[in-house]
């Protein structure tokens, strides 16, 4: 079911998204979507903290700073023309809906799963913004950095940017930003981050280890899991090399 609900997104951003005039409102559509998982998990945990069954506070921070970073995704889109369509943003919002309660169902049933899945949607993400920075990067680099990424990365508070940086927690990623190319190289790396993120998930002995990277005397993560990290991060970065997604 999970390879079934990733190869539909696929295959419709690969059907009405291609093109070069088409990449600002496929990334629109991309990210409206990928926020909807995040919107689930939380939705789930707060409804277990409200019952009395199962209290994880760190998963609620994790899981909102990651979607407030595929927020800022989102409003970088936008700031590109991505939304400028009412079919793109009725394409865009109707899916979300239908991927959020899908997603809520599959997460109740079995989190590993529904952490599985998202993993594989961040890894399109990276694939999708790798191709991009490949094809237009000189391009890229001549054309202004959007306000909205600006204050986001750079100027802003980088409590919340900091806070989905789960693997990093004596180092956290500072990105610059320059231009457009320094923008999209963020938002690449990001999707790489939620990757990583939802590998840690996965893992059997997450519920004990699995904490914010602000949790005071934070635990490193086990060997097992940054071996598991390191070697499905490597396989991403190789496949994004020699068979990227086309855009």
């Amino acid at each position: 079911m999970i390879r079934l609900l990733v190869n539909f997104l696929e295959a419709l951003l690969n059907t009405f998204y291609q093109g070069r005039d088409r990449i600002f409102a496929r990334f629109f559509v991309l990210e409206t979507v990928a926020r909807v998982p995040y919107f689930a998990y939380t939705s789930v945990l707060h409804l277990y903290e409200t019952m009395g069954w199962w209290r994880k506070s760190d998963w609620l921070k994790v899981h909102f700073a990651e979607s407030w970073n595929e927020l800022h995704h989102l409003l970088i889109a936008e700031s590109l023309g991505g939304n400028d369509h009412w079919y793109d943003r009725s394409l865009a919002r109707i899916g979300g809906l239908i991927y959020y309660w899908v997603i809520v169902l599959v997460y109740i049933l079995n989190p590993r799963a529904a952490y599985h899945f998202m993993q594989q949607v961040e890894e399109h993400a990276y694939h999708t913004y790798d191709l991009f920075l490949q094809a237009h990067g000189e391009t890229l680099k001549q054309m202004p950095a959007p306000e909205v990424a600006i204050n986001y990365y750079r100027d802003g508070d980088l409590y919340m940017f900091d806070e989905f940086q789960t693997t990093h927690p004596e180092a956290f990623r500072r990105p610059q930003i320059e231009n457009l190319y320094d923008v999209f190289v963020a938002v690449r790396e990001d999707e790489l981050e939620h990757v990583k993120t939802m590998i840690t998930c996965q893992q059997p002995e997450a519920q004990d280890t699995f904490q914010s990277p602000h949790t005071e005397n934070r635990a490193a993560l086990p060997e097992s899991v940054r071996a598991a990290i390191d070697a499905e991060i490597g396989q991403i970065v190789q496949a994004a090399e020699k068979e990227p997604v086309e855009v």
